[in-house]
């Protein structure tokens, strides 16, 4: 029999390990530094890989990346970019690149996002990494998976890479994993969380557009601003286009720009409709799997109903809460967007993959967005 010391220990540990939101409790042992091993990668670069035999086992197998794999060290020909505003995956921070076989290049369409028409077997890279501690993100870092989208035959397919613990190789998992992440935030609070990389299959139902996987960050749109590159900064199309992976690109001011909905310098409108096309955008439009709702929070909608102002939901169910309106102006705390963004419950949770925790800052925009409507 348990004395009442051992039962206190038992449900201290068991509260601890049940982090920020997670729904079970974590068995695994936390991860630390001490867990990495480095093992230099043997030369191989991805011009010199057949891509027909792919999904290749492992990560290092692509020559995406040179050196020490966990470094994410480009080869050449592997170029880094980076949306203006960025998908909330439980506080994951992410690195992602874009790779074109030598020859061959993309253009843009003539539509309002500034879709962007890739060439087969251009590889899309996004690595999902915790840092240690967030005060200091660019010390010690986990990466926890890495996707990979390919086209070919003119069709995308998605890839997930989960991270050895020790950091020395990622393995391909078409089942996906659930790790348990810890960092600490920077506040100077340690959470723990079940950190979920998504089957191949769930893939599907966010890069869905008329039932056809489509990559996410990739329009004008996401890509028409300045990042650092090796050599300096420069907007990322112009960019593309010098290093030959973007044809015909007219005057920027022609293409589409989204905001970055952390800078509160921008009007707070946009900063909302960026934060909301990024993290629900995908789905919440004419060609997504969420057309029939009739909630679309695309970039681009003006119109207030299909933004969801007093409009009630079509099939929302339990998902709604006791609310009755998607967004009721001037009362954040009565509108079922905030209440399915605040949420875990499987079910009424949105966006309904990605994520077992709240983003406390993106439900706090999207709130003064809506208390700063007039009613």
């Amino acid at each position: 029999m348990w004395n009442k010391s051992a039962f206190l220990f038992f449900s201290v540990c068991i509260v601890t390990l049940l982090g920020c939101s997670s729904k079970e409790p974590i068995q695994e042992v936390l991860w630390d530094a001490s867990q990495i091993r480095d093992i230099e990668l043997p030369p191989k670069k991805i011009q010199e890989i057949s891509l027909d035999a792919i999904p290749f086992e492992k990560l290092s197998d692509y020559g995406l990346f040179q050196g020490i794999l966990r470094n994410l060290e480009p080869n050449e020909g592997v170029l880094p970019y980076e949306p203006a505003s960025s998908l909330f995956t439980d506080y994951a921070f992410k690195s992602r690149f874009i790779w074109m076989p030598k020859g061959s290049s993309a253009f843009i369409n003539n539509d309002t996002e500034g879709t962007i028409e890739f060439p087969d077997n251009t590889i899309l890279i996004k690595n999902f990494y915790y840092p240690i501690d967030f005060s200091e993100p660019e010390n010690v870092k986990r990466i926890v998976e890495t996707r990979l989208m390919v086209k070919q035959n003119g069709a995308w397919e998605a890839y997930p890479y989960i991270w050895k613990d020790d950091q020395s190789d990622a393995i391909y998992k078409v089942a996906g994993a659930e790790k348990t992440v810890h960092w600490k935030d920077k506040n100077g609070d340690q959470q723990v969380i079940n950190y979920l990389v998504p089957n191949k299959n769930q893939c599907k139902s966010c890069h869905n557009s008329h039932e056809t996987m489509t990559p996410i960050g990739v329009k004008t749109k996401h890509l028409n601003h300045a990042i650092e590159f090796g050599d300096g900064k420069k907007n990322q199309l112009v960019k593309w286009q010098e290093y030959g992976y973007l044809k015909e690109l007219k005057e920027l001011s022609l293409y589409p720009v989204m905001a970055n909905y952390q800078d509160e310098k921008i009007d707070l409108e946009l900063r909302a409709k960026a934060y909301l096309d990024i993290n629900c955008g995908h789905c919440h439009r004419q060609e997504g799997p969420a057309s029939t709702s009739g909630l679309f929070l695309n970039y681009e909608e003006t119109d207030p109903l299909r933004l969801g102002i007093y409009k009630t939901p079509v099939a929302a169910g339990f998902g709604a809460g006791s609310f009755k309106f998607d967004i009721v102006p001037g009362k954040a705390n009565e509108s079922i967007l905030t209440y399915r963004m605040e949420t875990n419950k499987v079910g009424a949770a949105m966006p309904e993959i990605g994520r077992v925790t709240t983003h406390q800052e993106g439900l706090a925009l999207i709130k003064d967005w809506i208390n700063a409507m007039k009613p």
